[in-house]
């Protein structure tokens, strides 16, 4: 009996790295990556390149490392507020509630530094983690498997995006400068230039406002009464005259409910709106009107 064992041990190697092989791969846009680490080595490193400003990476398994680079292929456009841009990029990646088995590094010119530790059962959620990278910097992430003697459940996967200087103001990781940068009132320019870049762009009130403890966000809820643009099915409703939804920005920002019309303009950050730009909606109709008396509006709107 015993070389009965033999042989179906060898069957289950055999099959498990058939279920490897089927695993690792690149999505068809490179935009992704699904594999496991069955068949690495204890102190080998697979090397993965990504080429989109947004994705995912599903490690199963883990074992050995992975060191992922991102070479995004970015428009022109991707500016700043202001219209111009520094050649800086800023980064994210969002840990699944399930992440385990590994430990994330932001690998900056030969330099780890942890992002996200190795999971317990009992650990809250781990937090999105942003960085910028400057024109011409060498960076990466890197991916250590950590030692497990059962590595049947470990699963280390997340979402990443990439985009222009704009994410710094977006930064669920922010310093206090930057911090205190997203919470400034937009000025007229930055308004204007807001809303025709941004992924919504909403007229409505406040209903209410919550906290996110895990994302230490403040969730915004809106009543839209027009939606001028929005990106995703962000503000949605079965009433003709208003659309419900939410929007949220740092805690620290300290957003009240109260009355009034706002514009609200931000980005669709990992399937989420953030907010941008919200003056009231008679301080943003005074700034477009001058600027279009001006001959001086980036881009036309349908003001009321």
């Amino acid at each position: 009996m015993p070389g009965l064992g033999v042989w179906i041990y060898n069957i289950w190697i055999l099959l498990f790295a058939i279920f490897d092989l089927a695993l690792s791969n690149y999505s068809e846009d490179q935009c992704s990556w699904r594999g496991s680490g069955l068949s690495q080595q204890q102190g080998s490193v697979e090397q993965i390149s990504l080429h989109c400003s947004e994705g995912t990476l599903d490690w199963l398994y883990p074992k050995g490392a992975l060191r992922l680079t991102l070479s995004p292929r970015l428009p022109s456009a991707a500016v700043g507020p202001g219209g111009s841009s520094s050649g800086l990029i800023t980064a994210c990646v969002k840990p699944s509630e399930q992440f385990h088995g590994a430990q994330l590094y932001l690998e900056r010119d030969g330099v780890l530094e942890l992002l996200v530790g190795d999971r317990l059962e009992s650990s809250p959620p781990p937090r999105v983690r942003c960085f910028s990278r400057l024109p011409g910097e060498r960076v990466a992430l890197f991916l250590q498997a950590t030692p497990h003697q059962d590595i049947s459940r470990r699963i280390a996967s997340f979402r990443y995006e990439l985009r222009g200087d704009w994410t710094a103001r977006l930064s669920l990781d922010s310093s206090p400068i930057s911090s205190e940068d997203a919470c400034r009132p937009c000025n007229n320019t930055e308004i204007l230039m807001a809303v025709c870049t941004s992924d919504f762009v909403v007229r409505g009130n406040i209903r209410s406002v919550e906290e996110d403890e895990n994302l230490r966000a403040a969730v915004i809820k809106v009543s839209a009464t027009r939606v001028f643009r929005q990106k995703y099915a962000l503000f949605t409703g079965n009433s003709r005259l208003t659309s419900q939804g939410e929007i949220r920005t740092l805690l620290q920002c300290g957003v009240k409910p109260g009355p009034g019309s706002f514009l609200f303009t931000g980005r669709v950050h990992f399937g989420e709106a953030w907010l941008g730009c919200a003056p009231r909606y008679k301080d943003f109709q005074r700034a477009y009107n001058m600027a279009k008396e001006a001959q001086q509006i980036p881009c036309e709107l349908a003001v009321d």
